[in-house]
C-alpha cells in the first residue's frame, strides 16, 4: 500500500488503523522504535503495523491501549480490522453469524470454523494460497470470540465421522483439535454429534450448511459453492433445511457417544506412534 503520509484513514479498518497508531504514537512524542520497546516488539513492527504490511494482533492492540493509555481504542478496532481480512463473499455471513442467537450446523468434510484450532485452520486456509494466510487465520480466531460471551449463541454442530479421519495439518495437529472438540464436552452452550459411517445414505449427501436463529429476525441459512458463500431467508428453504437437520440430528451419535468416538479416533488414530524398528511389549 501507499506509505503513512497518503494512507486515508475512511479507506478500510486496517488503513484507519494504522493511520490512529501513528497519530497516538506521536501524540506521546514516541519512536517507532521507542513505543516498540515498552511492548515488546520490533519498531519495525510497528512500522509495518502503521504502513498496513501487517495486520495488528488482539495482544498487540492491548499493549498498545496500555502502553498509550488509549483507554481500549486499539482493543476495540482491533475486531472491525480483523474481520475485514475475511474474503468479501463471506463477510456478511460472519456478521449476521455474531448476531445470532442459535447455530446449528452440518459439516461433511472439516471442523466448522467456531470450533478449529488456530493450526488446523492455518491448514485448511493454506491450501488456497492466500497472499496474507495470518491475516486470515487471526481473522478466523477473531470470529470464535462469540463463544467466550458471558451470553454466547447457543451452537448445535453435526461432523460426519470423516472429519474426524482426514489428516489436516498432520498427526499432530489432528490431536490438538479433537482435543479441541472434546472440551465442548462439558460446554453449557456447545453440543457436538458424530454422524457415524454405519449411518450410510443420509439427508444431506449435498453437502454442508449452517442454519442461523436470531431473537427478532428471520432464520437464514448458508451455504458454500466452490468460490463462495450463499445466504436465504425463504421460508421454504428454511423448513427443508429444519428437516433435514432434525434427520441428521437423529441418526448422528448422542452427544456422550461422540464423544467417545472422538476419544477412540483421537488416541488410535493420531495417538503417539512407535518409534521406526520399537516393539510393542505385551
Amino acid at each position: 500500500m501507499a506509505n503513512i503520509q497518503s494512507l486515508d484513514p475512511s479507506a478500510s479498518p486496517l488503513d484507519y488503523y494504522g493511520w490512529e497508531l501513528r497519530r497516538q504514537r506521536e501524540a506521546h512524542g514516541l519512536k517507532q522504535g521507542q513505543l516498540g520497546e515498552i511492548i515488546f516488539c520490533t519498531g519495525s513492527l510497528v512500522g509495518q503495523i502503521e504502513t498496513t504490511k501487517k495486520i495488528p494482533t488482539r495482544d498487540f492492540s492491548e499493549r498498545v491501549d496500555a502502553a498509550l493509555g488509549t483507554d481500549g481504542v486499539f482493543s476495540r478496532l482491533i475486531g472491525l480490522v480483523l474481520r475485514s481480512q475475511l474474503p468479501n463473499w463471506f463477510q456478511p455471513y460472519a456478521e449476521m453469524e455474531a448476531k445470532a442467537t442459535y447455530i446449528s450446523t452440518y459439516q461433511a468434510q472439516l471442523v466448522y470454523g467456531l470450533l478449529q484450532t488456530e493450526e488446523y485452520a492455518r491448514a485448511v486456509l493454506a491450501t488456497g494460497m492466500p497472499d496474507d494466510l495470518d491475516g486470515l487465520v487471526a481473522a478466523r480466531m477473531e470470529r470464535q470470540r462469540i463463544l467466550e460471551r458471558e451470553q454466547p449463541p447457543l451452537a448445535w454442530a453435526i461432523l460426519d465421522e470423516a472429519v474426524l479421519h482426514r489428516p489436516v495439518g498432520g498427526r499432530e495437529v489432528m490431536r490438538g483439535q479433537l482435543a479441541r472438540l472434546l472440551e465442548f464436552a462439558e460446554h453449557r452452550w456447545m453440543r457436538i454429534q458424530v454422524l457415524p459411517f454405519r449411518a450410510g445414505e443420509h439427508t444431506s449427501l449435498d453437502g454442508a450448511f449452517n442454519l442461523l436463529r436470531f431473537d427478532s429476525d428471520p432464520d437464514i441459512i448458508y451455504t458454500e459453492d466452490l468460490i463462495s458463500g450463499h445466504m436465504t431467508a425463504n421460508p421454504e428453504t428454511i423448513r427443508e433445511a429444519a428437516r433435514r437437520y432434525a434427520h441428521l440430528q437423529a441418526a448422528a451419535l448422542s452427544v456422550e457417544d461422540s464423544a467417545t468416538l472422538i476419544t477412540r479416533v483421537m488416541e488410535e488414530r493420531y495417538g503417539e506412534q512407535p518409534a521406526p524398528g520399537e516393539r510393542a511389549v505385551a
